[in-house]
């Protein structure tokens, strides 16, 4: 069966981050009980969702391209935003339709909202029949037995070893040619402002050769991009229990990128006060580790940065980004930033329009703060800056990202970059698209070439947030 997900990404459109919508996608009609599954957030929810379609399938049931058909409908969360959740909210409202015209459908709610509005959706607004947190995805089948025996289900327990590490995910991209591998799970570094340690749990590390297997096997079947993922994957620490290894983020890079050279790596996220020389240098001597990072820097104040406790200052920041340059030239860099925390003055603000002007981002995904229930900052900061103020003080950092990244962009123009073609491009059958080693999209002339082939583009324009081309030999 080919799992497909529909996604929908931006450059520059912060505020849809942590809204991507997806849904699973295969031709079902042989009799299974099936499902649709749709998913909301970032890369860690779409490798969630790969997970959980490969343990229904396991079990005997289809995924379906329209929820019309399905007899489950299974909407995988995110909660970091409160828009990201207001957006999910509404959709769970749509989807009573289904309800009255099926009384025995049943809908189940996912991942990273399970925890928080658990009783509120499933006992009050009886909106869901299934409630299950990312480490208990394994029981879904059994949930999904009991609400047919007339109960509800809930499942929401974090674990300290889950790391799904014999999994074997259904690839739900739409390309074959990139995929995500999750390397690790859950979350030490405890923000202020993040409830990811909430939802997700404490941090823990996925056995090494199981995902050297798993790129092995991605390679093998065609893929020739894979992106670790986790919450920090410097942070990554894996005890070989035959050896007694110590395996780091490094080393595990280093092996991964051994497995073929036609095998493009990247990884994400990074976190400034984990992010390594020995990992900049590993980058610099493999070619197909690819030359970006993303390094979110949040703030550009120190007093903000301290109050989000991110255990880095401003000038711890720039040093890794001066690290990054003189190890890396010509790397790639992507970063976060929130306007409006609690307690930001106008003189913080100016520090992050400092900051950007002074790294000068490929690259953002930029939000105003939003308020996350549970969190350190809910509970010891007054959210006191004006939603107005917030927006305007967005939109200066947007207007200015618009800047950095048009004029990183033409920098690129008239020079060669070796991009891997993913597809056809959404403009034009005629044209073909993929990214080049800073993860910036390429546009080009169709000609010969197909998904997972490697040419050489001359960039000859580009936008804030695309390059045009034409192939050279």
């Amino acid at each position: 069966m080919n799992e497909k997900l529909h996604s929908s990404t931006t450059n520059i459109d912060e505020k849809r981050q942590g809204e991507v919508f997806s849904s699973a996608k295969s031709g079902a009609g042989n009799g299974k009980r099936k499902y649709y599954l749709e998913t909301y957030g970032c890369q860690m929810n779409f490798s969630d969702s790969e997970i959980v379609a490969s343990i229904l399938n396991k079990e005997g049931y289809e995924s379906v391209s329209d929820y019309k058909e399905a007899e489950m409908i299974f909407v995988n969360t995110c909660a970091i935003r409160e828009n990201a959740e207001q957006t999910v909210r509404n959709r769970l409202n749509e989807l009573r339709s289904i309800k009255k015209k099926k009384p025995n459908a049943i809908i189940g709610l996912l991942g990273c909202m399970a925890e928080r509005l658990k009783h509120k959706l499933l006992e009050e607004e009886k909106l869901i029949d299934i409630v299950i947190g990312p480490d208990a995805y394994r029981e879904l089948p059994n949930l999904i037995t009991q609400v047919d025996g007339g109960q509800a289900a809930i499942n929401v327990l974090l674990s300290r070893e889950e790391t799904y590490a014999d999994i074997s995910p259904v690839r739900l991209d739409t390309n074959g040619v990139t995929a995500f591998i999750s390397i690790m799970r859950g979350c030490d570094n405890m923000c202020s402002f993040c409830v990811v340690p909430f939802t997700r749990g404490r941090e823990r590390s996925r056995d090494m050769h199981s995902i050297i297997k798993e790129a092995r096997e991605l390679f093998n079947n065609g893929y020739r991009e894979v992106t670790l993922l986790g919450q920090n994957v410097d942070s990554y620490k894996w005890k070989d229990k035959k050896t007694g290894q110590l395996v780091t983020f490094t080393y595990l890079l280093e092996q991964v990128a051994k497995v073929s050279p036609l095998l493009r790596i990247r990884f994400s996220t990074s976190h400034p006060k984990d992010m390594v020389d020995e990992v900049l240098h590993t980058i610099a001597k493999y070619d197909n580790i690819c030359n970006y990072i993303h390094l979110p820097v949040q703030s550009g104040s120190s007093v903000i940065l301290k109050r989000m406790n991110r255990t880095y200052d401003r000038n711890w920041y720039k040093e890794r980004i001066e690290s990054i340059k003189r190890i890396i030239p010509g790397c790639g860099i992507s970063t976060d930033t929130i306007s409006g925390f609690c307690g930001e003055t106008q003189e913080d603000h100016n520090e992050t329009l400092s900051m950007m002007n002074w790294v000068e981002y490929d690259m953002a995904y930029m939000f105003k703060y939003s308020e996350r229930p549970g969190t350190l900052a809910q509970k010891k900061y007054k959210d006191d800056i004006p939603e107005a103020v917030k927006s305007e003080r967005l939109n200066e950092i947007i207007s200015l990202q618009l800047e950095h990244s048009y004029k990183r962009n033409q920098m690129d123009i008239n020079k060669v970059h070796r991009v891997l073609v993913e597809g056809v491009s959404k403009r034009s059958e005629n044209e073909l698209y993929g990214r080049n080693d800073q993860n910036k999209v390429v546009i080009f002339p169709r000609e010969k070439y197909s998904s997972g082939d490697y040419v050489n583009i001359m960039v000859n324009r580009c936008t804030s947030a695309t390059l045009f081309g034409k192939v050279v030999a």
